[in-house]
């Protein structure tokens, strides 16, 4: 019986850092990159199609972050484990990653010493943080309660309207955010108006600051 090697999918932005993690993997006989995305929206249709044992997503990808992406795989594919592979150790960012169920966070300057391990982990029923990682959480832990990000104008936005503030910040039209989300466009426009509404923005410079001080984007 052929043996069943583990499927990792990868999901980041830029293709010489793929091409590293795609490389790390392949020095591991038990593993194989089953597939690789540019956008979290790939990410998420490639997860769903092959069922990947473990995701490696970025959290600054095009179209949907990885926070999101995470968010939808889990939902599709629970048995998949999440890797969230980042620059970012902003301790806000940390709690958001596991508050949506992800399994470990690594910085991408560890990769190379920590990858696999981090890899290993999940795929054991472990939490995986880097060191600096373990440190944010550390000093949480010393002022006895777990933070909360802090409060922004207007109500918090759900998961769909995350992905429609990423899409309108980035430069989507509603014709285009709609084709992106299968909807009608008057139903992104509704959508759009909503999220004006209810965060008390104005305009899309607005939208966008906001969208880069929730790190729904990079500036």
């Amino acid at each position: 019986m052929a043996h069943v090697k583990k499927k990792i999918l990868i999901a980041d932005d830029h293709e010489i850092v793929r091409h590293g993690v795609r490389n790390l993997i392949a020095s591991v006989s038990d593993y194989e990159c089953c597939a690789e995305a540019t956008t979290g929206r790939d990410a998420v249709r490639l997860a769903q199609e092959l069922r990947p044992d473990v995701a490696i997503l970025d959290i600054s990808m095009p179209e949907l972050n990885g926070i999101e992406a995470a968010r939808q795989i889990l939902k599709l594919c629970p048995q998949t484990k999440i890797l969230i592979f980042t620059v970012h150790d902003a301790e806000r960012l940390v709690y958001e990653v596991f508050s949506v169920g992800a399994h470990g966070y690594i910085l991408k300057s560890d990769a190379g010493r920590h990858l696999l391990s981090a890899i290993e982990s999940v795929l054991d029923g472990r939490h995986y943080f880097s060191s600096q990682v373990s440190e944010v959480l550390f000093e949480s832990f010393q002022k006895k309660d777990m933070p909360h990000a802090p409060a922004e104008e207007g109500s918090k936005p759900t998961s769909r309207e995350r992905e429609i503030i990423q899409l309108l910040a980035e430069g989507s039209s509603n014709k285009e955010v709609a084709s992106a989300l299968g909807i009608s466009v008057k139903t992104a426009e509704t959508h759009r108006a909503t999220i004006m509404r209810k965060l008390g923005l104005h305009s899309i410079g607005e939208l966008v600051r906001y969208a880069i001080r929730n790190q729904i984007i990079q500036a």
